[in-house]
């Protein structure tokens, strides 16, 4: 089978193009694989009902997101399974595309499809994971706690600053596994060959 092989020109750029190819395949493949809008409860996969899953982390997310918002002052309170509200009246329903599950699935799809060493992929998949996880979370506190005063600032929090800084951090931690192991990798294989 022959290798995928770049102009010579675009040497430098093989990285982020590869990253951005990788991305932009997970994406689509997750948008036409994924069924369920916003306000539904019934998510699906290739027709098989993954429901259970997505709704169970809308739920931890929502409890998580609300001890947080307490543990820092806010008074707000938790409403069916997935809204927290203030005492302002100001809520903000949590659904299945919060969960963070679509940015866990491009990292690992990034890290797992992206040349470098695949026992060090064993550790840094679930390490990624963990910081997707923890920033997720951070999210949904700093738009949660932002709403309280400012609601008309949720569009532009959800849809723009916080979903760009989203997939900056998957971006950094790409560029992390690429100087760090990949590079490190071809660069011993070098002074071997030598």
């Amino acid at each position: 089978m022959a290798k995928l092989k770049l102009p010579k020109i675009l040497d430098p750029m093989q990285g982020i193009i590869y990253f951005f190819v990788i991305l932009l395949a997970a994406h689509f493949f997750w948008k036409f694989t994924m069924l369920g809008d916003d306000s539904d409860e019934v998510v699906t996969f290739f027709g098989i009902d993954l429901s259970a899953g997505f709704n169970a982390m809308v739920v931890h997310l929502t409890e998580v997101v609300h001890k947080v918002l307490v543990w820092l002052g806010y008074n707000v309170e938790i409403v069916g399974n997935s809204i927290i509200r203030h005492d302002n009246g100001a809520s903000v329903r949590i659904v299945w595309a919060c969960t963070g599950y679509k940015q866990a699935y491009i990292f690992t799809t990034i890290i797992l499809f992206y040349k470098g060493p695949f026992l060090k992929k064993l550790w840094y998949i679930p390490a990624g994971l963990v910081i997707v996880y923890l920033f997720n979370i951070f999210r949904m506190v700093m738009i949660i706690a932002a709403i309280r005063k400012n609601p008309e600032s949720f569009d532009f929090l959800h849809e723009g600053l916080y979903k760009y800084i989203f997939y900056g951090i998957i971006f950094l931690m790409w560029v992390l596994w690429e100087e760090k192991f990949c590079k490190l990798v071809s660069q011993k294989e070098q002074v071997a060959e030598n």
